[in-house]
């Protein structure tokens, strides 16, 4: 299990391999998703930036829609809220 500051600096790698492989410079991310050019700079060196920041980024580069599942819990079975599984 990856800690938080690991998570975050595994996004912030993800999202410059994107933004660099939609030929995007961190000014251009900038631009077009209203985050600062300082909050980018910052995200991708050491991994620290607000929520709507980081999904602001994340439409621009068109990958939003994981995140409308990422705290969802599919329920499959009555048994599996008894047995607290949910």
């Amino acid at each position: 299990m990856k800690t938080p500051k690991e998570l975050s600096l595994l996004i912030a790698a993800n999202v410059r391999k994107r933004r660099k492989g939609q030929k995007l410079s961190m000014q251009d991310l900038s631009d077009k998703s209203g985050v600062s050019y300082g909050s980018i700079k910052r995200f991708e060196s050491i991994g620290e930036i607000s929520l709507t920041s980081l999904l602001k980024i994340a439409v621009v580069l068109d990958c939003a829609d994981g995140f409308e599942q990422l705290f969802e819990t599919e329920i499959r079975s009555i048994q599996e809220i008894i047995d607290g599984k949910v």
